[in-house]
């Protein structure tokens, strides 16, 4: 069967904002474990039937805003945006335990895989919490490789479906109790200047389904009893 389109968010000349299903590697190189799997950037290359840049990343497990430039001038002015301009970047994510109402973490990490340590800052808010577990809102300020991922960890509150960071255990509860099977990290907003000086890029992206049930289940789970 063919793969199901990929909903494109947000459209004009020179770019395009999709929202990337969890499961789907961005591209080739990050393909790691699905490799037979056509990535993102070739279905939405066959789907708008044109060469596409891929601009910013999202983990394999994750989902959300991912921008594509459809020329060359375009996609250098918007990686130069991301390199030095401000770009509104929002996530909600699920962790196991509860960070603080709010909280900035200012923590240096590597901004390659086996690379040298470079600055690194996330604003965190903590918006509901189920359980031992917690809904959180993560703004990253630079953007490093794992970022949010590692922030979380390094507080304490892994994301849960984090393979590499995260608690085995609890990724278990949730994809037996909660019907979650992935990284539960979802990119709700992306928002700049236009890197071409058109109108302002940003777009909100519905959560994911799976991620939505999720949490109505942590809810009545969870759920306080009456006192």
């Amino acid at each position: 069967d063919p793969d199901p389109a990929i909903p494109i968010l947000w459209r004009d000349e020179h770019y395009l904002v999709v929202d990337k299903p969890a499961g789907v590697a961005v591209h080739r190189g990050w393909a790691a474990g699905g490799d037979d799997d056509e990535p993102l950037l070739q279905r939405v290359r066959d789907q708008v039937g044109a060469y596409v840049w891929l601009i910013n990343r999202l983990d394999r497990g994750a989902s959300g805003a991912v921008l594509f430039a459809l020329d060359a001038v375009a996609a250098r002015a918007a990686s130069d945006a991301f390199a030095h301009g401000t770009i509104d970047k929002r996530y909600l994510a699920i962790t196991r335990g509860h960070p603080p109402a709010h909280t900035v973490i200012d923590y240096a990490i590597p901004t390659e895989v086996g690379g040298p340590r470079g600055d690194a800052v996330t604003e965190l808010r903590c918006v509901e919490t189920f359980g031992r577990y917690a809904l959180v809102d993560a703004r990253p300020r630079t953007g490093r490789l794992h970022q949010i991922r590692r922030h979380c960890k390094h507080i304490s509150c892994p994301l849960i479906g984090d393979v590499k960071y995260g608690k085995g255990e609890h990724n278990r509860i949730f994809r037996t109790e909660h019907a979650l099977h992935r990284l539960a990290l979802h990119a709700v907003h992306l928002g700049l200047d236009h890197p071409l000086g058109g109108p302002a890029i940003a777009v909100d992206v519905p959560l994911a389904p799976d991620l939505v049930a999720a949490i109505a289940s942590c809810r009545v789970a969870y759920a306080q009893p009456p006192t």
